[in-house]
């Protein structure tokens, strides 16, 4: 009997790419369309966030057109890569199926969502910054006044932007290098690292896009805090 490993279909590179397009915008418009025909119950919680907002002091919000519009983009590029994740996991449930009933091991699905994971990590950036989900060491900071918090995140993003700018400087440098010599990775699949390396730049121009964002709002809250306060 024959015991050797059957790798059997094969993902095409192009359909790889074409799907994590479009994907995620079938999902979104799906989700749109359940909830128009059925909205959601707000919690109570969801209640009394929206009751505290109504009452808020209007000249507390520092949003504008400009930030709102890169706060969109931040939100949505965040939500659009979100919807990848559904992707691994139906992928490594087709490598179960296939490598342990029908002894037909994928060559495919530990790189492609290996591939996934990083791009998705890069490209939520944005989204994260927006949300406040970054990591924050707290010693010195939750001791500050309110005015004083904002003053440290308009101090501290001197270092984002140092950071962020590295990035896109190197990852652009990357890219180029990956697009110039048409690489590719070194796993059977071959796919080539070029596109990847690109999403390393877009994850750049998009946690840029969020921290100029933030800091507008930021310099405006102090502003208006020293101006009240």
């Amino acid at each position: 009997m024959n015991t050797e490993p059957d790798f059997g279909f094969v993902l095409p590179h192009m359909v790889y790419w074409g799907w994590l397009a479009i994907m995620p915008l079938i999902l979104i418009a799906w989700s749109g369309w359940q909830e128009r025909r059925q909205p959601p119950t707000p919690t109570p919680d969801e209640e009394l966030a929206a009751h505290l907002l109504a009452e808020e002091d209007p000249a507390l919000h520092v949003e504008n057109g400009f930030t709102r519009v890169l706060d969109t983009i931040s939100k949505w590029s965040g939500i659009f890569v979100a919807f990848w994740t559904v992707n691994a996991v139906v992928a490594y449930f087709y490598e179960v199926i296939m490598r342990y009933i029908f002894n037909q091991p994928t060559i495919w699905v530990h790189e492609s969502c290996f591939l996934l994971f990083g791009m998705q990590y890069l490209l939520a950036g944005a989204y994260t910054l927006l949300t406040g989900g970054h990591v924050r060491v707290d010693v010195l900071y939750i001791k500050l006044p309110p005015r004083g918090r904002v003053g440290m995140d308009i101090f501290t993003s001197v270092f984002f932007f140092i950071f962020a700018i590295a990035l896109l400087g190197t990852s652009w440098g990357f890219f180029m290098s990956s697009y110039g010599m048409g690489e590719t990775t070194v796993e059977t699949w071959g796919i080539q690292y070029w596109p990847v390396k690109g999403m390393m730049v877009l994850g750049a121009v998009l946690l840029l896009l969020a921290g100029i964002s933030k800091l507008a709002k930021d310099i405006v809250l102090f502003q208006r805090m020293g101006r009240e306060g």
